[in-house]
């Protein structure tokens, strides 16, 4: 299996391992909050989507194109990146207050959402215990350039450190507040209309998932939405409890869940393409592949 396509990332990356984790899920959902919080971006999110009635659907759907761009082949990462530019080069959103109408593919609006992303991937994984040091994370980061480009960013205008990335949203700061959008989706994450006799357990599940997502922002997002959490310890604690539970699931069953891309990638690339989400090739290891690869 040599020569089948490893994608833009292979098994050698970061990025393969620890998208394979099941804590990605905690992650997700408070990327959502905290790229609620830019008010130009969420605009075009409330404007431009069903939201409100499908807020399931689409964190679905976002997952499938992550595991799509991290797991699938070159061809199919480029075709749903394609997709996506396509979408958004077609939607406007209005400020209500001055009447201005903007594209959702602006790359400032573009970049909040790649970082908020990137950065709630990062903070969720380490603080629940996924094996990075500073320089994998940075690893991380470096190769996240490849779903930056799919979306429509510049590589080069990405942070690819997390020093980079911490500085990038000191300078957003300012920029962000708690708008009527925001508090929307805040309300919404809390309390998903999922009927409690059909679904009871999806329900449930979400609750826990966005309330361990949202302890999981930062302090200053905390401040925004107007709803304080407990030590950041206390929050850590949790985070580890969770990680700890979630990774005790086989990860045969875990590959088993639905849309199946790590299972598609190791049937494509052989055996030895198995993601290890908590037992992480070593550094050197990760860095010695990568430039095998790039040779």
């Amino acid at each position: 299996m040599r020569d089948a396509d490893p994608g833009l990332f292979g098994p050698d990356s970061v990025t393969w391992q620890m998208h394979a984790d099941p804590m990605m899920w905690v992650a997700g959902v408070r990327a959502l909050y905290l790229q609620a919080l830019h008010p130009r971006a969420v605009r075009g999110v409330m404007q431009n989507s069903d939201f409100r009635k499908d807020a399931w659907g689409r964190l679905m759907r976002t997952a499938g194109f992550v595991g799509t761009i991290t797991y699938g082949t070159t061809e199919a990462a480029e075709k749903a990146g394609a997709r996506i530019r396509g979408i958004h080069r077609l939607l406007k959103a209005t400020d209500p207050a001055t009447g201005e109408t903007y594209g959702v593919d602006e790359p400032e609006l573009l970049l909040w959402v790649h970082c908020a992303e990137v950065d709630s991937y990062l903070q969720v994984e380490r603080r629940s215990g996924f094996p990075l040091t500073d320089a994998q994370a940075d690893r991380y980061l470096y190769e996240s350039r490849h779903s930056a480009r799919l979306v429509g960013l510049d590589p080069a205008d990405v942070p690819t450190t997390t020093a980079q990335l911490a500085a990038y949203v000191e300078r957003v700061r300012p920029q962000l507040a708690a708008s009527a959008e925001a508090l929307d989706v805040d309300d919404f994450l809390r309390r998903p209309p999922v009927h409690p006799l059909l679904l009871p357990m999806r329900a449930l599940l979400w609750r826990r998932v966005a309330a361990l997502a949202y302890q999981s922002l930062p302090p200053y997002a905390h401040e925004l939405y107007g709803r304080p959490v407990g030590p950041v310890r206390t929050v850590d604690r949790r985070l580890r409890t969770a990680g700890t539970m979630l990774r005790c699931i086989p990860p045969g069953l875990r590959r088993r869940i639905p849309p199946g891309h790590i299972r598609d990638a190791m049937a494509r690339l052989g055996a030895g393409s198995r993601p290890t989400p908590y037992k992480l090739r070593s550094e050197a290891a990760i860095l010695d592949g990568l430039g095998r690869a790039q040779e």
